[in-house]
């Protein structure tokens, strides 16, 4: 019996005691912990049961005489190729026609095995997403001194998962099948000592075992070489147009440039010093604007200690460039541009070469619909916003959420409430691709501001551009007055909470001292991006080894026993 049976046995004498209700309620506890139990011992049977399979494939392989794990062959007279370069090289074959001038030798994991007959055989090698088929004949590797009994024993030892080399001349047999006619045995690189499965849909399964989901699940690798691909597409824009690619700290004594709570860690070089990782690389790509790089930008990773949903993640990778002498119309005509050259290339690749992913609805027509949003909000609600300066504004925003019975955040500070009905009644009405614009000062304290004539409100010269309801793009002028920058920070300080601890940061108050040219700022989410155009709604399917939470259980230890089906 199980502790944890043992432990939550009810003692019978003590229910005999008590009430009907209560004993009953005992039972029903009693009847979740049998359960619990026999769950428990199933998974403990289970990765015994594993452990012993594993046992005995290894000492099978030994047996055989077989090197589990040698060294990758260096042998420069046998020319090697990657499947799917042996698939393109030798389309030109015609059936049953054979290229007896090239000897060549294929890497790959094998997808499948079949023996027909006593001297043949055939193996289906993966690589990268394309396959090759192997022909073994006997007969044709006999010269190798191996028996038909050596050769079907062989080819009964190959699993699926094995990572096999084999060697011989492309063929396209009678049925058109582009192959590899084998001339040597195939030779093992190293096993799979668990069972492979064909197929793995179980979401927490596939996240934990995520070296298997790829194997498996194409889509879920076909997700990862998109965000590759589109990656690659934004630096070749941005390198294009003349930007220089950096890389700035990601540890620092003040996180900054976000309005985020951040992580905390200690460094022994400095016991005594807090240390703090970036929530953004905004403040450190300034500086070097006023260093005299007047077009930078960055693809790097960024950490905010916030919760974790479905589209959010505490670890997540950005992309953001700055261009000196830029305004916000230069800006939003930029994006515009970019994001019509990912969307078309996106919907190439999934046409031609990842035909699991679905291509992206959206048809980026320029220029994108714009929301300003003061008087969307006002419009919607039949309420004027207070003067956003005035001392009780938040109090009467407050109100305003009263009249319209809407839910108060968490934090009642004015930014949070503005953020709130920004989500209640601007981001629904966002399906197609929107600017939001002209947001309240007190939401872009890194932003330059003025004074909106249509609304009298001060406003930030600032762009949210949404798809699907969906933030993907944040764009402004960067405030670049000293004083302007300080009195920015100051008002911040005021809506503290425990997600916004903003300071004044002194050292990039004296940067700005040293002039920063008018400059245009830009900022991305690589993984929300890649939610659009892959069509996934959960974050952790574009991130290799998902979200936080299933990147700690990943340390928690234990085997995960992946089901064959």
């Amino acid at each position: 019996m199980s502790s944890l049976h043992q432990c939550l046995r009810p003692p019978v004498r003590l229910c005999r005691r008590r009430t009907a209700s209560a004993a009953t309620s005992y039972l029903r506890f009693y009847s979740v912990a049998r359960a619990l139990a026999k769950e428990e011992a199933h998974a403990n049977n289970q990765t015994a049961n594993t452990d012993e399979s594993l046992r005995t494939r290894r000492e099978a392989l030994l047996r055989s005489g077989q090197e589990l794990y040698p060294r990758f062959p260096k042998d420069p007279a046998i020319k090697t190729m990657s499947c799917k370069n042996f698939r393109g090289r030798f389309d030109f074959l015609s059936s049953d026609q054979t290229s007896t001038d090239v000897d060549l030798m294929l890497h790959g994991r094998v997808k499948s095995v079949r023996i027909s007959g006593s001297g043949l055989a055939f193996i289906d090698l993966i690589q990268d997403g394309h396959s090759v088929q192997g022909v073994c004949v006997q007969g044709r590797i006999a010269h190798s001194g191996t028996s038909v009994t050596q050769f079907r024993d062989l080819f009964r030892r190959i699993r699926r998962g094995d990572n096999y080399s084999i060697r011989g001349k492309p063929h396209r047999t009678a049925r058109g099948q582009l192959s590899l006619l084998v001339t040597e045995l195939p030779q093992l690189q190293s096993p799979c000592l668990q069972e492979f499965p064909t197929v793995l849909e179980d979401p927490e399964t596939r996240i934990r075992n995520r070296h298997v989901d790829f194997q498996v699940n194409q889509r879920a690798a076909q997700i990862l070489q998109l965000r590759s691909e589109m990656i690659a597409k934004i630096r070749d824009f941005l390198r294009a147009s003349g930007y220089v690619e950096v890389q700035t700290p990601i540890l620092a004594n003040l996180a900054g440039g976000a309005v985020a709570r951040p992580f905390e860690t200690k460094a022994i070089e400095f016991p005594d010093r807090h240390i703090e990782l970036r929530t953004a690389p905004e403040l450190w790509l300034k500086r070097l604007v006023l260093g005299g790089f007047e077009k930078i930008f960055e693809i790097g990773p960024c950490f905010r200690n916030e919760g974790l949903d479905k589209t959010h993640n505490p670890e997540f990778t950005t992309c953001e460039f700055y261009a000196a002498y830029s305004n916000l119309e230069k800006l939003i005509g930029r994006s515009e541009r970019l994001f019509t050259d990912l969307f078309k290339h996106s919907n190439h690749l999934i046409q031609t070469r990842l035909s699991s992913l679905s291509p992206c609805e959206f048809d980026p027509v320029t220029p994108f619909r714009r929301l300003d949003f003061i008087k969307e909000i006002e419009s919607a609600m039949d309420l004027k916003f207070p003067d956003f300066r005035s001392p009780n504004a938040e109090a009467e925003v407050v109100n305003m959420f009263h009249q319209r019975n809407i839910r108060l955040p968490s934090s009642i500070r004015l930014p949070r409430l503005l953020d709130r009905l920004s989500s209640e009644y601007l981001e629904p009405l966002c399906t197609s691709p929107t600017w939001i614009v002209h947001h309240p000062e007190c939401l872009s304290p890194l932003s330059k501001s003025f004074i909106d004539p249509t609304t009298g409100q001060r406003v930030s010269a600032r762009a949210e551009l949404f798809i699907a309801g969906k933030e993907v793009v944040n764009t402004y002028e960067e405030e670049n007055s000293p004083f302007e920058q300080r009195r920015k920070f100051k008002e911040q300080i005021k809506y503290r909470d425990d997600e916004n601890r903003t300071d004044i940061d002194e050292s990039y108050i004296e940067a700005l001292e040293w002039g920063l040219p008018p400059t245009g700022g830009w900022g991305c989410g690589i993984d929300r991006l890649m939610m659009l155009l892959s069509g996934t709604d959960r974050i952790n399917e574009v991130l290799p080894f998902g979200n936080l939470r299933n990147v700690v259980a990943l340390g928690n230890g234990g085997r995960d026993v992946v089901k064959n089906r």
